[in-house]
């Protein structure tokens, strides 16, 4: 461990492991195994970069996009280590010169997509090879309940059939027990231990809010928090993720579309836009952000509800990997959820796999609505118990609950009486007394329940109902219609066995005193420090300009903090600084002492 922590301090600039790291690093460079799940930003990469630095031969990572590759390798680079990728973007020539290195033995660390490393000719290579381990990057995928799985990732098991003397380290940032279990399975790896880190990103604020002009509540939090600043917003269709775009773009944010709908070429230039450029939004589907490295994204926004709590936390952890206050935000209506059942009933998958996304929406639809800490919600569902954060909506801002025992009783009798066959819309039009058409085509008007509901407002009962949902008292039919039906749970509930209280449907307005605390940008930079931090990003920016690389990878925010606070004046006070090893700081030191010492 004496070579792996000087490792970390010369090339990579930091003086200690975190967490689990050194525990991981030990166990892959002697040669073993791991299953490694560690959250977005918490490090995963040096867990296989150094045992592959620290063992003989090159260290091959599997990784399913191709286009962060060159942006992976590049950061490597940056650092003074050999480093190569083969992928489509490679001329016949340019990947014969990465395949003689490789055989030769030159390489540290060679990137490549799943797809091409199962072919023959790439498996013929490795057989020749000096391999020092194998990484697979975002091993989740190899699970197929899992919320990203791609088939090609199954057939990775062929590497410990061919080469079971070289050690596999497998990582992800999401998975669930079940999950994890099948990731050992798939990948031979049931011998392997389990490195488990914290799933808590304590930087990142969780805000869920009900929609209410989605588009306009996004575009508030924009100006209000984060002006200027990069970040990415999720949406469940491409065509939403192309009107958003054009909307934000038509309001003066520099917002890009991201969805697999888009010509190939476009996508790039957009990505290459998105990690590179600063201040840049990508509105996009969930084609868009696996593997992202851009460390000083600033907010993860959803204008639709994800899919399933491990997708979100996935995504949400896109935000603030350089370890700064970032904010996930969420607006969701109960059109999301019957929109996503809806999916999952009128999909071909096998009834078991739709199970467990019902199981999984569920989940997702719990963490919406509850009046918990949103963390501690996250944290129990992959197994971890914690105390309230203090820094979610909730714990921030609790929401106020209402008894709603005889609302609930109402709308399920609603439910009950007009035969289990319709949507939360025509159930409210009974309830409310509407005499439309439709109503009085089903009878529906002569109903006991017909406007026994006019004591709540339209908006009220929606919130009613979708918190019905979360709490397993009615669930959405089965074929896909969008019918509410009820659950064993509804009985005591109908019967007066039970009492139910729900949190209160009104739009809550953050406190202004809140603002401050909220802020993730660098609004804490003093006024007498901010023209010298201004100076060091705009260095930091012509230096990735002359190189075309992103900014980050000269130096990540947090690094130039880091700079700013310590206020180094020679080189050798300059190497103290968190994130400047031997290379950087001899390609870059003298530049940023003299910014630091003009003042």
């Amino acid at each position: 461990m004496s070579r792996a922590l000087h490792l970390l301090r010369t090339t990579f600039g930091y003086d200690a492991f975190r967490g689990e790291q050194a525990a991981i690093v030990e166990h892959v460079a002697a040669g073993g195994d791991a299953l490694v799940l560690m959250p977005t930003g918490g490090g995963k990469s040096l867990c296989y970069q150094v045992p592959a630095l620290l063992r003989p031969g090159c260290g091959v990572v599997v990784s399913p996009l191709i286009a962060l590759m060159q942006d992976q390798v590049e950061g490597l680079h940056q650092l003074g280590i050999e480093a190569a990728f083969l992928n489509s973007t490679l001329d016949l020539e340019e990947a014969r010169e990465v395949e003689r290195r490789f055989l030769q033995g030159e390489l540290k660390l060679l990137y490549v997509a799943p797809e091409r490393l199962l072919t023959p000719r790439f498996l013929s290579l490795l057989e020749r090879a000096p391999l020092a381990l194998f990484a697979i990057d975002e091993a989740h995928c190899v699970s197929q309940w899992g919320h990203d799985f791609r088939p090609e990732y199954i057939e990775l098991s062929i590497l410990h059939q061919r080469f079971p003397q070289v050690p596999r380290i497998a990582l992800t940032a999401t998975a669930d027990h079940a999950t994890r279990r099948e990731i050992a399975e798939k990948l031979g790896l049931q011998e392997a231990p389990e490195f488990l880190s914290s799933f808590d990103r304590p930087n990142i604020r969780y805000t869920i809010v009900e929609k209410n002009n989605a588009r306009q509540q996004l575009f508030d939090l924009i100006q209000r928090e984060h002006k200027g600043e990069a970040g990415i917003v999720y949406c469940l269709s491409r065509r939403r993720v192309e009107e958003t775009a054009v909307w934000l773009q038509e309001r003066g944010i520099a917002a890009l579309p991201y969805h697999a709908g888009l010509d190939a070429g476009v996508r790039a230039r957009h990505q290459t836009r998105f990690l590179r450029d600063e201040g840049v939004v990508m509105v996009a589907t969930i084609a868009f952000g696996m593997g992202i490295d851009k460390p000083d994204v600033r907010f993860v926004a959803h204008l639709d509800l994800p899919k399933s709590l491990e997708g979100y936390y996935q995504e949400t952890g896109r935000a603030g990997r350089d370890g700064l206050p970032s904010n996930a935000w969420l607006a969701y209506g109960l059109n999301d959820v019957m929109q996503i059942k809806e999916m999952i009933e009128s999909s071909n998958a096998p009834e078991s796999q739709k199970h467990i996304e019902r199981q999984k929406l569920s989940a997702m639809l719990g963490l919406a609505e509850t009046t918990q800490c949103r963390r501690q919600v996250i944290l129990s569902y992959f197994g971890e118990s914690s105390q309230p954060c203090g820094n979610c909506d909730n714990c921030l801002n609790p929401p106020s609950t209402w008894n709603a025992t005889e609302a609930a009783r109402k709308a399920l009798s609603c439910v009950y009486r007009t035969g289990q066959r319709y949507g939360a819309g025509h159930l409210i039009d009974v309830l409310l007394g509407r005499s439309n058409e439709r109503v009085k085509q089903n009878f529906h008007d002569r109903l006991s329940t017909f406007g026994i509901g006019r004591e709540l407002a339209e908006d009220a009962w929606r919130a009613l109902f979708r918190q019905l949902l979360a709490g397993g008292y009615l669930q959405i039919d089965a074929e896909g219609h969008g019918s509410l039906q009820l659950t064993d749970a509804a009985r005591p509930l109908l019967r007066g066995e039970v009492e139910l209280k729900v949190r209160s449907h009104q739009k809550r307005i953050k406190a202004s005193s809140d603002r401050s605390s909220s802020r993730p940008s660098h609004d804490d930079i003093s006024a007498g420090d901010r023209p010298t931090w201004e100076r060091l990003r705009a260095l930091r920016k012509q230096l990735a300009d002359a190189q075309n690389v992103p900014a980050y990878l000269i130096f990540t925010d947090a690094t130039l903090r880091a700079m700013l606070e310590a206020r180094p004046t020679t080189l050798t006070e300059m190497r103290q600084v968190s994130g400047v090893g031997q290379q950087k700081l001899e390609r870059y030191g003298e530049q940023f002492l003299e910014v630091l010492m003009a003042d």
